[in-house]
């Protein structure tokens, strides 16, 4: 018999914007940037669609989606 797949309940876990700020950050490469609450702000206000429950966050669902966001973000708002 398998046990838990701890990597997929870390993954579907649902976190305040704290605790997925602190997650998403957490192992990033070097060369990647590093997200903020600000910034996280602004990506919630750029995909509602994402956010239906509120303000609830995972892994699964948002990290890839702002990985793709963040450095164009930043290229395109070089003040933030």
């Amino acid at each position: 018999m398998r046990g838990p797949d701890l990597d997929k309940e870390r993954s579907e876990k649902k976190r305040t914007l704290s605790e997925f700020l602190a997650s998403y950050n957490e192992g990033l490469p070097a060369e990647y940037p590093k997200a903020s609450a600000p910034l996280l702000r602004k990506f919630n206000g750029a995909y509602p669609e994402l956010f239906k429950n509120g303000n609830i966050w995972s892994l699964d669902q948002h990290r890839k989606r702002v990985m793709d966001w963040l450095p164009n973000y930043m290229r395109a708002n070089p003040e933030a």
